[in-house]
């Protein structure tokens, strides 16, 4: 008997060899638009030659050494995040995933305000490692074994309730997604951020936030929740499009937060070849003034979605979006890989679709999609 792999994915039958830009190219040849870049993965686009030509002069120098030996590519990358984010004055942990990112952020906020307590969010998705996911209300990825009574998870939006948890004590810190993505790419309300900021400072906790999947000039700015002037929150998670693939993810520190050996760890996180990665995001991001684009992008789709009868409702900034549709997303999903040759996000709801393309998307590429699903919708 062969080995098989776990079946928990739900599969699409292509099989892609081969991708370029926002396009990909399966074993038979056929060309594919992808609208969904892998779960925001693919920021600067597939085989961004900058990119390949980055990773592969990394490779002919060296790859890994642990993280017991300077590793001056390591400050290259913190130095280049820093100007680009703006924060300069923050500290940068480096790991492998947006889960690692969130759980080293937890620990963190336990660690510094010597408290147990967490409140996340109605619909959030932080995670599938042991603290992480802990965070979320979806039954079905929570064992038995990750179950605790001092993580709250509070209406989306109610202020009140923040407030009234702070008040018992004992929380160590807020986690919210700068943008809500597997909940349905919801944007929180910049007065209740600004709230939840002031709040944590009231009461000793700390406010973290997770950009793993609406950072990186996804939005239009470098974390979404830069959109909300004067908001600096104490601890900040990356991921997915830190790497375009290549994993890596961090958590930004604040200034004020000390860090002494051993308080965190890592063996793979940043390694060389993923620190050469994310740089080399960094540089296309900014030669290319990819955020810009993002933004532009972004208020096209905004502008031009609503008008499609069948789309009941359109969210998101940048190339961050969800449209809800009249009718269930799953089988209009399947179409557009089908029939039209796109890819487009899952796992958002039942009537959602998800947008999260690469930053380099062509608005010509953009105005086939709406051509296609104005097709379907009739």
């Amino acid at each position: 008997m062969k080995m098989n792999i776990f079946d928990v994915y739900p599969l699409i039958n292509v099989t892609p060899v081969k991708a370029l830009g926002s396009n990909l190219w399966d074993d038979q040849g056929i060309e594919y638009l992808d609208l969904y870049g892998g779960h925001a993965v693919i920021s600067v686009g597939h085989s961004h030659p900058h990119f390949n030509e980055r990773l592969k002069t990394q490779l002919d120098q060296i790859t890994f050494y642990s993280n017991s030996v300077q590793i001056p590519i390591q400050k290259e990358l913190a130095e280049k995040l820093g100007e680009m984010s703006g924060y300069p004055n923050f500290q940068l942990f480096l790991c492998n995933s947006g889960a690692e990112a969130n759980e080293n952020a937890l620990k963190l906020a336990s660690f510094v305000t010597g408290k147990s307590g967490f409140i996340s969010f109605s619909g959030a998705f932080h995670g599938r490692t042991s603290g992480a996911v802990v965070l979320t209300d979806n039954p079905k990825i929570i064992a038995p074994f990750n179950q605790r009574n001092d993580v709250h998870i509070l209406p989306w939006g109610n202020i009140q309730a923040v407030e009234d948890k702070l008040k018992e004590g004992n929380i160590a810190g807020i986690i919210i997604e700068g943008i809500q993505g597997v909940g349905g790419i919801h944007v929180p309300d910049p007065e209740f951020l600004k709230e939840i900021s002031n709040l944590t400072i009231k009461h000793g906790s700390k406010l973290i936030l997770d950009e793993v999947q609406s950072g990186y000039g996804r939005t239009g700015r470098f974390f979404a929740h830069q959109w909300v002037e004067g908001l600096v929150p104490d601890l900040i998670t990356m991921a997915k499009g830190m790497g375009n693939g290549f994993p890596i993810g961090g958590v930004l520190i604040h200034p004020d937060i000390k860090a002494s050996h051993g308080l965190l760890g890592t063996t793979f996180g940043g390694n060389h070849l993923a620190c050469a990665a994310g740089l080399a995001v960094l540089e296309i991001l900014e030669f290319e003034n990819l955020m810009k684009h993002a933004e532009k992008m972004g208020r096209f789709l905004l502008e031009e979605l609503p008008k499609i009868q069948g789309v009941k409702e359109v969210r998101g900034k940048g190339l961050m979006i969800g449209l809800d549709l009249d009718r269930e997303a799953g089988p209009v999903r399947s179409e557009l890989v089908a029939k039209y040759k796109i890819f487009t996000g899952s796992s958002a709801g039942k009537h959602t679709i998800r947008l999260l393309p690469p930053l380099n998307i062509k608005i010509n590429q953009l105005t086939s999609f709406l051509d296609s699903l104005k097709k379907i919708l009739i």
